[in-house]
């Protein structure tokens, strides 16, 4: 989808959430902890939102697919995924290879 291919890439983070997710305020505050400024879409605001929803469903082969983190524009996962790499000591050098963080 147009709309979501562009928006995934406008911000070094970027994360498409639902007002109403727990999670999605989990995973916002984590990147905000890490230094990085992600961009945040959420779906539920959006005219086109629903289609983005679908799409990203689709991608992410779950539903709901929010919270859906995208990385130097590369559709990376949603709130397993993310804590996953954090856990490992990924996520930080992740972050730094896509210029999203500087230290």
């Amino acid at each position: 989808m147009e709309r979501l291919a562009k928006l995934s890439t406008e911000k070094a983070v970027v994360i498409f959430t639902a007002s109403n997710c727990p999670m999605c305020h989990t995973v916002e505050s984590l990147f905000s902890d890490l230094g990085a400024a992600p961009a945040v879409h959420e779906l539920d605001k959006d005219p086109r939102g629903r289609d983005m929803e679908r799409e990203l469903a689709r991608r992410l082969g779950r539903s709901p697919p929010v919270p859906a983190v995208f990385i130097a524009g590369k559709l990376v996962g949603s709130t397993d995924r993310i804590m996953s790499l954090h856990l490992a000591g990924k996520l930080v050098p992740l972050l730094r290879g896509a210029g999203a963080i500087w230290l």
